[in-house]
C-alpha cells in the first residue's frame, strides 16, 4: 500500500503529475486519420468529421503539497452546460484524446516513478451503465428474482477484481491491502452490502461502488463526472467529507465535474469552466476561505415557473395504485417495507407525488412494483388501475397482464437508460413508447406520428448533435433523427430523450425516477414546462414564459388532470412545482415506517421543508 506524503511538504523539485503545455489542442483521432470501419457508418457523421475538442489550451497537475493550505491545486471542478465537454476535459486528462503537438501532454512524474496515466488515473463515470458491466443481465427484472447465477457477482467480489472465473494473480498486479479495503468500504457505507450481487444495488449505491472500486486501485488522480449526481443530500454529504479528506492529503488528487446549476462542495481548490466549442472560459481559484464541509451554493437557484394545473384544484380522481401494507422480502432481508404494517399507499388521477428516501429504501423497488417488473408484484396485495395482478378464482376477470400495465405507464429511469438498446435511433426510441419492447413495432396511429414529429421539432436543439439555428430545409424536417443513434448521443441529451419517451402517448402514470439527472439548469426547465405544459407555452430568450403563437397547430399537451405524476428525485431543483404530495421512505431496516405530507409551495423555493422536514437535515451539519 502507497504510503502519502505528510501534508503541506513543499517539494520544489518535483514535477507535476499532468502537465498540459499552453497551446496544446486536442481531438478525438489525429488529424489526418481517418474514422475506424463503423457497422452504422450510415448513421454518423461524416467520416472528416473530426473538429478540435479544446483548443491552445494549458492546464497542470501538481504532484506535491503547499506549506499554505490557501495555495494548494489538489482539487479541482470542472464546470460546463451539457455539451460543453466536461467528460471530453477528463477524457483528455487520462490521455484519451490526441494531442497536437503531441510533445504538449505530458506526465512527467508518472514517469519519473514507472506509472503509466490508464493505472495512476482513474476515472469514474455515469453514463447510464453504472458497474452492469459485470453483470449479465438483460431485462429489467432480473434484478429483483430470487435465483442467482453464477455470473452474478457480489459487491465484494466486484471491488477486489474477482468478476471472473479461473482466478490466479497475475504478477506485478495490484493486490488490494486488506488495511484499505476496509477503509474504503466503511467510507463509502457499502459495509453491509458486500454480499449484494451488483447487480441488486440501487443506483446511487452503484454510484458509490464505482468510486469504491477506483480507489482500491490507490491512483494518483482520481477524475469524477458528476460524482453527487444521483445521491441523496446525506450520502453527498458524506461522499463530499471523504473526498475533502483525499484531496487534503493529495492521496489522490481529485478532479470533479458539475453541472453550472450544481452546489459545489467548500473544499475545491481551482475551477475550469467550459463555454463549449472548445472554449476553456475560466481557468482560476474559487477562492472560497472557511468553507464548511457542506454545499455552498444557496437555495432557490433556477428559473421555473410554476405552474398550477387543473388537477390540483379538482376532487381525486379514482385509484391507479393501491399499495395495502406492501412488505419486499429477498429470504431474511426486507428491502421495503420493513415496519409494522408495510407500505400503505394510494395513488390517485390528478394526484403528483414526489417519491424520496436514501439510497437503498426502496424507491426504485416501489416502481418496480408499479411497473410489474418485480416478480412479487403478483403475490402482493397491490391493485393496479383497480385490478388485482391474479383475479380471484371465479370472479370471470381476466389477468392483468404485463403489457397491459406498460402500455399505461410512462417511464424513465437509470434502469431503463441501462436497458435501452444503443442500436436505435433517436426516433426509434421515442416510437418505442407505443411498443411493447425497446425493439418492438410501434403502434403507430397518425396522431402519434405527430406527436413524434412535434417532439422532435421542439427538442431538436438537445437531441440534433449538429443542431444549428440556420438550418438549411424545411422548419418541419425531423430526417436527423434517424441519423443518430442513442448510444452516440451525450448524457444529456440520452436523458431528455427517455424523459420525453416517457410521457410522449399520455401514460395514465406517469413514472419519473431522476429523470432530470444529467441535464444542466436550461434544459431542465424546458422539460418542467413540457411536462406542465407541452407546446402551449415555452422559453423566450430572455426566459420569460411565452404562449404558443398558433394554438390550432398544438400537438403535445401537457400533464392531464386524468393522469397520474410519481416523480422521484434527490434534488428539490429536479422535483415539478406541480408536486403536491410526498412519501419518504425510511433508511433501510431501521424499523421506522414511511412518513407522508403535502407540500405548501414548490421544493425548488422551500430549503427548510426539502432539508429538515423531509430529509430531517440541518442546512449544515
Amino acid at each position: 500500500m502507497r504510503v502519502p506524503p505528510p501534508p503541506f511538504v513543499k517539494r520544489l523539485t518535483s514535477p507535476p503529475v499532468i502537465n498540459i503545455k499552453s497551446g496544446a489542442t486536442f481531438f478525438r483521432r489525429h488529424p489526418s486519420s481517418l474514422p475506424p470501419p463503423n457497422q452504422h457508418a450510415h448513421l454518423q457523421p461524416p467520416k472528416n468529421d473530426n473538429p478540435p475538442l479544446f483548443k491552445e489550451i494549458s492546464f497542470q497537475v501538481p504532484s506535491h503539497l503547499s506549506q499554505s493550505p490557501q495555495q494548494n491545486e489538489s482539487s479541482w471542478v470542472v464546470v460546463g452546460p451539457s455539451r460543453s465537454g466536461k467528460t471530453t476535459f477528463l477524457q483528455m486528462l487520462r490521455g484519451e484524446l490526441h494531442c497536437s503537438p503531441i510533445s504538449a501532454r505530458t506526465w512527467p512524474w508518472l514517469t519519473q516513478h514507472n506509472l503509466t496515466p490508464q493505472t495512476a488515473i482513474k476515472y469514474v463515470g455515469f453514463n447510464g451503465k453504472g458497474i452492469s458491466e459485470v453483470t449479465t443481465s438483460a431485462y429489467l427484472s432480473a434484478r429483483y428474482e430470487s435465483l442467482r447465477e453464477d455470473t452474478d457477482f457480489s459487491l465484494k467480489e466486484y471491488l477486489l477484481g474477482q468478476t471472473q472465473f479461473n482466478l490466479g494473480h497475475i504478477p506485478g498486479e495490484h493486490v488490494i491491502s486488506q488495511h484499505l479495503f476496509d477503509k474504503v468500504v466503511k467510507d463509502l457505507s457499502l459495509v453491509e452490502l458486500l454480499d449484494t450481487p451488483v447487480a441488486f444495488l440501487s443506483n446511487g449505491q452503484s454510484r458509490r461502488a464505482a468510486i469504491a472500486k477506483a480507489l482500491m486501485a490507490e491512483p494518483e488522480v482520481l477524475l469524477l463526472d458528476e460524482p453527487f449526481v444521483g445521491l441523496d443530500p446525506g450520502a453527498s454529504r458524506a461522499l463530499s467529507v471523504m473526498l475533502k479528506t483525499l484531496a487534503e492529503r493529495a492521496s489522490p488528487r481529485v478532479v470533479i465535474s458539475c453541472r453550472p446549476q450544481d452546489p459545489l462542495p467548500g473544499w475545491i481548490q481551482r475551477v475550469v469552466y467550459l463555454e463549449g466549442a472548445g472554449e476553456v472560459a475560466i481557468a482560476g481559484q474559487l477562492g472560497i476561505e472557511g468553507a464548511e464541509d457542506a454545499f455552498v451554493k444557496e437555495a432557490g437557484g433556477g428559473s421555473q415557473v410554476e405552474i398550477i394545473t387543473d388537477a390540483d384544484e379538482g376532487a381525486l380522481g379514482e385509484p391507479l395504485v393501491e399499495m395495502n401494507g406492501c412488505k419486499v422480502r429477498y429470504g431474511n432481508k426486507v428491502a421495503l417495507g420493513n415496519w409494522d404494517g408495510g407500505l400503505h399507499w394510494t395513488v390517485r388521477r390528478g394526484q403528483r407525488w414526489g417519491v424520496f428516501g436514501p439510497n437503498g429504501s426502496g424507491k426504485t423497488t416501489i416502481v418496480a412494483l408499479l411497473c410489474s417488473d418485480h416478480p412479487q408484484t403478483y403475490s402482493l396485495p397491490i391493485k393496479l388501475f383497480g385490478r388485482n395482478r391474479m383475479p380471484e378464482p371465479g370472479s370471470g376477470e381476466r389477468p392483468l397482464t404485463f403489457w397491459d400495465i406498460q402500455s399505461r405507464i410512462g417511464h424513465s429511469s437509470p434502469e431503463i437508460h441501462k436497458h435501452m438498446p444503443r442500436g436505435l435511433n433517436v426516433q426509434q426510441v421515442l416510437e418505442s413508447a407505443w411498443a411493447d419492447t425497446f425493439k418492438g413495432v410501434p403502434k403507430l396511429d397518425e396522431d402519434a406520428k405527430q406527436k413524434v414529429k412535434a417532439t422532435l421539432r421542439w427538442f431538436e436543439k438537445e437531441l440534433n448533435p449538429r443542431y444549428s439555428k440556420d438550418k438549411e430545409g424545411p422548419p418541419d424536417n425531423v430526417a436527423w433523427a434517424q441519423d443518430y443513434l442513442f448510444g452516440g448521443l451525450s448524457f444529456s441529451a440520452q436523458r431528455v430523450l427517455l424523459f420525453l419517451r416517457a410521457i410522449i402517448n399520455h401514460p395514465d402514470i406517469v413514472v419519473l425516477d431522476e429523470a432530470f439527472s444529467g441535464m444542466d439548469e436550461y434544459v431542465r426547465d424546458k422539460c418542467m414546462l413540457f411536462l406542465a405544459c407541452g407546446e402551449e407555452k415555452a422559453y423566450a430568450a430572455d426566459r420569460t414564459v411565452v404562449e404558443h403563437p398558433a394554438p390550432e397547430k398544438i400537438k403535445v399537451k401537457g400533464l392531464g388532470e386524468d393522469q397520474a405524476l410519481i416523480c422521484i428525485s434527490h434534488v428539490k431543483e429536479e422535483v415539478p412545482d406541480c408536486v403536491k404530495e410526498w412519501l419518504c421512505l425510511p433508511e433501510p431496516n431501521m424499523g421506522l415506517p414511511a412518513r407522508f405530507g403535502q407540500l405548501g409551495k414548490p421544493l425548488r423555493t422551500d430549503e427548510d421543508t426539502w432539508m429538515h422536514t423531509i430529509w430531517g437535515l440541518n442546512r449544515r451539519n
